[in-house]
């Protein structure tokens, strides 16, 4: 199917590369806007993870879930090798998973994660109220968690696995193999391919052509790209400072996951020039957000609301007002209109700069180019991330799975 820039003079994406948050990843970058590249990445909207959709198709779907769970689970574990009783579609998924690309820098991989440690929670904040918030402007990209009931189930448990993703994938040597954190980019892996094999089996008004293929290849290129550059841009918001080799660190630390997810490596940016190339190409097949856009974005409010970590109600009222300040705060108004999120109050709006305050004084009272300050950040922001994670486990429903 031959793809066009079809948003390139919409409204929505103009301003948001003229004068939003988009303009401003242009002039960190300096990358300049251009369409021709977009020909040699358009057919990644029709590019899937066809080695996870076959793992899929011979375990979660022919064998009961149980049985299916436990068997990906036993290989992950280990080393795969040709002599395991394993499904040959499940060993060609794990085999391209142990093989280690030359390019990666284990190295280098630890300097980003120590950068996503060290950042607390304001990296929390930021993929909350800015990534992910942000990311249900793009109405298209959000079509897969609508039709795989997304909404019915809430953003609780949602908000709690993509947590828990990112701060197994983020934490210093996570990601070698068969380690807590491969095995659950495996399962996140399969849970695409699932949700993708089940939206083509299930839904006959999926729109290939506009849409693309759900949770297509240019689709998770845009939703890592969130995790690296747009996560990076909101650190910077918030007052926290990013060497250039902390910004090298957390780029390559995403192209690995992204290439243990199944993302072509050859597309996955390790830069913030490329990344923003990225962005700027495929949100050019992005309309601006609509109804769905804006349910998501209520679901997301309202986890304030239905999360039980903690107890009063008054308690959860304030953390939805300070979410509701910092998403006006870092989001473009018009995007913060679009997806009809409720005006904060003076008190909630000054919490970005209490927040951006409380980070230079951080810094001034420990300066990061002293080796020993620099651990105590490392070390105090893990604590302070594995203590969020630990209350979204606690007061995470159980009984559900995909």
């Amino acid at each position: 199917m031959k793809l066009t820039p079809k948003f390139q003079n919409a409204p929505h994406f103009q301003d948001f590369w003229n004068k939003g948050n988009g303009k401003e990843l242009l002039d960190w970058s300096g990358w300049k806007p251009s369409f021709k590249n977009f020909e040699k990445n358009a057919f990644l909207y029709y590019e899937t993870d066809e080695l996870g959709d076959e793992a899929v198709k011979d375990t979660y779907l022919k064998l009961p879930y149980p049985e299916a769970s436990a068997l990906v689970q036993n290989f992950s574990k280990n080393k795969i090798s040709e002599n395991d009783d394993a499904p040959e579609s499940l060993k060609k998924l794990l085999f391209q998973m142990q093989k280690i690309p030359d390019w990666w820098d284990e190295n280098l991989g630890n300097i980003g994660a120590r950068f996503c440690m060290r950042t607390g929670t304001n990296a929390l904040i930021i993929l909350r109220d800015f990534t992910l918030m942000g990311g249900y402007d793009f109405a298209y990209l959000n079509k897969p968690l609508i039709f795989t009931g997304a909404l019915k189930k809430g953003a609780v448990k949602r908000l709690k696995d993509t947590l828990e993703f990112w701060i197994h994938v983020t934490r210093q040597n996570a990601l070698q193999t068969n380690s807590e954190a491969y095995q659950l980019i495996l399962r996140t892996r399969l849970m695409h391919s699932y949700a993708r094999l089940s939206i083509q089996n299930k839904v006959k008004n999926w729109d290939e052509q506009t849409w693309g293929k759900p949770i297509n290849s240019w689709d998770m290129i845009a939703t890592y790209t969130g995790f690296s550059l747009v996560f990076m841009q909101g650190l910077k918001k918030l007052g926290i400072k990013i060497s250039d080799e902390e910004e090298k660190g957390v780029f390559h630390l995403w192209k690995y996951v992204g290439y243990l997810l199944g993302i072509p490596e050859k597309f996955l940016p390790e830069n913030k020039q490329q990344a923003v190339e990225q962005l700027y190409l495929w949100s050019s097949l992005q309309d601006q957000g609509d109804e769905d856009s804006a349910l998501l974005a209520k679901a997301l409010l309202n986890e304030n609301l239905e999360n039980t970590i903690y107890k009063k109600q008054f308690q959860r009222n304030l953390l939805l007002k300070l979410h509701i300040g910092m998403n006006h705060f870092l989001l473009d108004e018009e995007i913060n209109e679009r997806l009809k999120i409720p005006k904060g109050t003076i008190f909630t709006n000054a919490f970005p700069k209490f927040i951006i305050g409380l980070n230079k004084l951080s810094i001034k009272m420990y300066p990061l180019n002293h080796p020993k300050n620099y651990e105590k950040h490392v070390q105090f922001g893990n604590k302070n991330q594995m203590k969020v994670l630990d209350d979204y486990i606690k007061h995470t429903p159980k009984d559900f799975r995909y």
